[in-house]
């Protein structure tokens, strides 16, 4: 337990109540996340995030830099999925400005998108497993494939992790010659992968009865708290950008929605295996169906580029939800108001509620269930 454990007496029906602080260093919140928990024993019967320990001023900074200048910067937000970051800021300047995107740079938006949401569920699984106690081989297995994606992120664009790929218009740069076939090669191994953790965990009675039944979520307070992506999915509502906003060139694909049935952290970890599948079936679309062309709108002067005055709100459907930004433009070459919308924020805020009635152990897997990400919690 953490050394910031603390202790506070609160007799209430004959009973004593503990208050124990997680965090900010303890391992299962990211270093940087502290949960205030009150305890009835073993049983949660009160929860409260503490978060602010990693405020980067992102929002401020980037209505001091140029307009392209702040496309590094979205890679921090969500660091485990710069690609999609870079997305959903490059998808709300255009919206901002009417910027068309050549179909080619559409399809390889597709596929870095998918790629790092293949990357991020895979990396889920393994620190999931990992709150568990005692599965440090899943993780080491899931981090083994990440890798490989992330090898084709340094191939395509130098960097592994903070990629800076995508340019308003288009992308900064064509796929290397036989790069595209190489993560063809690589997407007909994956599967082998899923399947072995399906066959060794899915039906394991200990991940069973540590997942099944905790940290319910109803669709109903899943909606009315502004939750998205997996998170909401899993608790049975059918709603995904990609297929409502039909973005980019996802209507030329076909993939369906997995939905969970209960809303617990089962569903929660399923879900993620089941988009795991779906976006593989979209990967394999676009890498046949990519055409030849220009990879960027030769009217959009990205270095000295001045939106008209004006606003929008652009969003996508990253790995974990909808990351959105409201831009506003007074015509200058620098943003007048820049807000992200993130998810892992949103998806936190439901947190004490699924906890409730739980033991002290599963906070910690409950937690792990909304993937958060404190890089766009605290940006």
């Amino acid at each position: 337990m953490s050394s910031q454990t603390f202790f506070s007496t609160s007799v209430g029906a004959g009973a004593t109540t503990l208050d124990v602080s997680l965090g900010p260093q303890h391992p299962s919140t990211h270093g940087v996340f502290r949960m205030n928990v009150r305890l009835d024993g073993e049983t949660v019967v009160a929860l409260q995030p503490v978060f602010g320990y990693l405020h980067r001023n992102h929002e401020k900074i980037a209505e001091g830099n140029s307009w392209l200048a702040s496309m590094p910067y979205t890679d921090r937000l969500d660091y485990i999925c710069s690609g999609t970051n870079n997305w959903a800021y490059a998808r709300a300047v255009e919206v901002l400005a009417g910027i068309e995107v050549p179909e080619r740079a559409e399809y390889l938006r597709v596929i870095v998108g998918e790629l790092t949401r293949l990357q991020n569920h895979t990396a889920f699984l393994g620190f999931m497993l990992g709150d568990l106690g005692g599965w440090g081989s899943a993780l080491m297995y899931g981090f083994r494939e990440r890798e490989k994606i992330l090898n084709f992120f340094e191939e395509l664009t130098g960097a592994r992790m903070m990629l800076n790929y995508m340019r308003f218009g288009g992308v900064r740069c064509d796929a290397p010659a036989g790069w595209l076939g190489r993560v063809k090669e690589y997407l007909a191994t994956y599967p082998a992968f899923l399947d072995e953790m399906e066959k060794f965990l899915v039906g394991n009675e200990i991940l069973l009865s540590r997942l099944q039944g905790v940290g319910v979520l109803s669709a109903e307070r899943a909606i009315n708290a502004g939750l998205s992506g997996p998170v909401l999915r899993a608790s049975g509502v059918d709603y995904d950008i990609r297929k409502v906003d039909g973005y980019g060139v996802y209507p030329k694909l076909k993939f369906r929605v997995p939905r969970g049935e209960v809303g617990d952290c089962y569903d929660r970890f399923m879900l993620r295996i089941l988009e795991a599948r779906e976006t593989l079936k979209i990967l394999s679309q676009a890498l046949e169906q990519i055409p030849e062309g220009p990879i960027q709108n030769p009217a959009v002067k990205n270095r000295m580029f001045k939106p008209a005055a004006g606003e929008a709100y652009g969003r996508i459907e990253c790995p974990k939800g909808e990351l959105g930004f409201h831009l506003v433009s007074d015509g200058t070459e620098k943003p007048y108001r820049y807000h992200v919308r993130p998810p892992s924020l949103i998806n936190l805020t439901l947190l004490e509620e699924m906890c409730l009635g739980s033991k002290i152990a599963d906070v910690i897997v409950i937690l792990g269930s909304i993937d958060i990400v404190l890089g766009e919690v605290d940006r």
